[in-house]
């Protein structure tokens, strides 16, 4: 299983794509992810997951969801197992669009850790982002729900305070930024607060060009590694 390394870079198409049309996204994300040698997260609708794995070798395949259940007489859920099976490697958890309790964050990062995939938790308010910190997820992604698909990205008070909150409970997690990302200068921005990764939803489905896009958000992510390491 590759090891999600910073500066990261998520792209979540959400339900925007589907089928071939996601499938040729991802595929040209795996090029990215081999050209620039940046870690490369990529979501993907439950149904799609096992083809993306099977065809992207360079991406870290993530689920947009998992419920806490073990195998056995519940149905219609998603469970870690399942996912690990079909090369899945990491999962979104606690999204705006698909919240949950904290008692199930708890159980369902439990159940993730159990089978070796890695965990990327969303936060609205700095308050629950250091909250879910004290419950061990490999990422938090931090996003107050009313930017999310807007053109506003979080403010630089928002992006410092979440970092620094999260790291004084566990300074081993990993901080990711999401929300109003519409260009290669946000990302850029963000990862000069602290963020040590970015999520891209809208800026990069939306986009004129969103292969284009991509490629150029991850160049800046690429470009800011390089100047890091000097």
């Amino acid at each position: 299983m590759k090891t999600i390394q910073a500066p990261f870079f998520v792209v979540n198409p959400k339900s925007f794509l589907y089928g071939a049309e996601l499938l040729d996204l991802a595929q040209h994300a795996n090029r990215l992810a081999e050209q620039y040698n940046v870690t490369l997260l990529f979501t993907a609708p439950h149904p799609e997951l096992a083809k993306i794995a099977q065809e992207c070798p360079n991406l870290i395949v993530t689920a947009q969801h998992m419920d806490s259940v073990v195998p056995g007489e519940a149905m219609g859920h998603i469970f870690a197992e399942s996912l690990k099976y079909v090369g899945v490697q990491a999962v979104v958890l606690n999204h705006a669009d698909h919240p949950l309790t904290l008692a199930t964050v708890a159980k369902s990062i439990q159940r993730a850790k159990e089978v070796g995939l890695q965990t990327i938790v969303c936060a609205d308010s700095i308050a629950e982002a250091q909250a879910i910190a004290v419950l061990g997820p490999d990422i938090v992604l931090a996003e107050p729900t009313e930017l999310i698909g807007q053109s506003q990205k979080s403010d630089g008070h928002y992006v410092t305070a979440t970092v620094q909150k999260i790291k004084e409970v566990n300074p081993n997690i990993l901080v990711e930024q999401g929300a109003g990302i519409r260009l290669e200068a946000d990302v850029i921005e963000l990862l000069q607060l602290g963020a040590d990764g970015v999520g891209v939803t809208s800026g990069i489905v939306k986009a004129a060009s969103p292969k284009e896009m991509m490629g150029k958000m991850i160049q800046a992510v690429a470009t800011y590694k390089e100047k890091g390491s000097e």
